[in-house]
């Protein structure tokens, strides 16, 4: 049923009625699989999936992937295993995103792939991680997380006999490179751009000046309401911040919480906290499906490539939703992302990154042999990009232990 409806008894649910998923036909502006500009590499095609499913498959399939559970957001992995990691997040997107995907009659098997592959190049310690790379790599092309996601899909991942990376389809990478939008536009140039993007689009065109596809748009609003919603469910397993602070400061979590407490007033807090996050992600969602709609019939896109041309995003949240997000956000900045607790965490990753990154250049030949070889760019720039895929790639617990061999000398 849907939220908040109540069964009537002998009812039967008829065609179309809210308690039954009827799958909406193919939209008109939908990725079209047949359509597809394939992979830089020419490959045969399998009898078992299509080009999307298999793109989605090497991504689980990879070594970037798995890694991803050792990787944090705002907690260091050893804080706990109750809280978010990079896979479940993950994971969690990747779901919204096919969920609101099939609604609208878009390509879900894309959408789903796109919310698995965004995250691979996120560092450890989460974006704390990535702000002490940026400045380690000042100088030698700097560190961006969703530059680091291209090169892992285009280059670090190193499986297959004729090809680095995973040869994934063009609607995949373009996807995941622009999924926030055109990376040229305001009077940018390319060479604004992070070094991977502008070298892997040397070779393999992508349309940084357009906007992505609809399943890109839909799989990045897909991780707003993932993290925005999920990061509430840990701030106050954690004890960051209470019930009584999020309802006294953020109204629509205060309406839905009241909606629960209404419809089950003895609920222990543990349910409580569930069924308001999961009552949150639904009306996000219901927005984002609605506000989407309501641009689509406005643009009326005939194709994919109407929708990359619209020149603004036709999938999006609505205003008032903005509102409620820019007042959550706020909430969560000043109680969860800058509370003490998580700062010292943050300070402690910070050191430690910063200590490996001098270490590991001054001292290149402290990397493991497979790391000691490749890279980009000419001398200095070599060697300090080896050193920050290194790092880049290491799970929380890694960086901490690596840290610990490499600083102390036990006895």
């Amino acid at each position: 049923m849907a939220d908040g409806q109540k069964a009537v008894k002998g009812a039967k649910p008829k065609p179309g009625d809210s308690g039954v998923f009827m799958r909406p036909p193919r939209a008109p502006y939908a990725t079209d699989l047949a359509q597809s500009r394939g992979r830089l590499h020419p490959e045969p095609g399998s009898r078992t999936r299509n080009p999307f499913e298999r793109d989605r498959d090497r991504i689980v399939h990879s070594s970037a992937f798995r890694r991803l559970k050792g990787k944090t957001q705002v907690f260091v992995a050893h804080e706990g295993d109750h809280y978010r990691t990079r896979l479940t997040h993950s994971l969690e997107v990747a779901q919204i995103a096919r969920s609101v995907a099939r609604v609208m009659g878009l390509d879900d098997d894309l959408a789903e792939t796109l919310g698995i592959a965004h995250d691979l190049g996120h560092p450890p310690f989460g974006h704390t991680g990535e702000d002490v790379l940026d400045a380690c790599m000042e100088g030698y092309g700097g560190f961006d997380h969703n530059a680091q996601t291209l090169r892992v899909l285009t280059k670090l991942e190193r499986k297959y006999p004729t090809f680095d990376g995973l040869n994934l389809t063009w609607e995949t990478l373009e996807g995941v490179v622009k999924h926030n939008g055109p990376l040229i536009r305001f009077g940018a140039a390319l060479t604004d751009l992070p070094v991977a993007i502008q070298e892997y689009v040397a070779t393999h065109d992508l349309e940084l000046d357009t906007w992505p596809g609809p399943e890109a748009q839909v799989a990045a609003h897909a991780d707003d309401i993932a993290y925005n919603n999920h990061d509430i469910d840990d701030g106050l397993r954690a004890g960051l911040f209470t019930l009584s602070e999020l309802r006294d400061e953020v109204p629509m979590v205060a309406r839905v919480l009241g909606e629960v407490e209404r419809d089950y007033p003895e609920l222990d807090e543990f349910r409580l906290i569930a069924e308001t996050v999961r009552r949150l992600i639904g009306v996000w969602v219901d927005d984002l499906v609605w506000e989407s709609g309501n641009r689509i019939a406005a643009a009326n896109p005939k194709s994919a490539e109407d929708v990359r041309a619209a020149g603004k995003p036709l999938i999006g949240f609505s205003d008032v939703m903005n509102e409620h997000q820019a007042v959550l956000r706020r909430f969560l900045m000043a109680r969860m992302y800058r509370h003490w607790k998580v700062n010292r965490s943050r300070s402690h990753a910070k050191r430690i990154l910063a200590e490996l990154f001098a270490l590991l250049i001054a001292e290149p030949e402290l990397l493991p042999p497979a790391w000691q070889q490749g890279g980009d760019g000419p001398n200095g720039q070599r060697t300090a990009r080896r050193v920050c895929d290194y790092i880049a790639g290491m799970t929380d617990d890694f960086a901490i232990d690596e840290h610990h061999r490499l600083h102390t000398l036990d006895r």
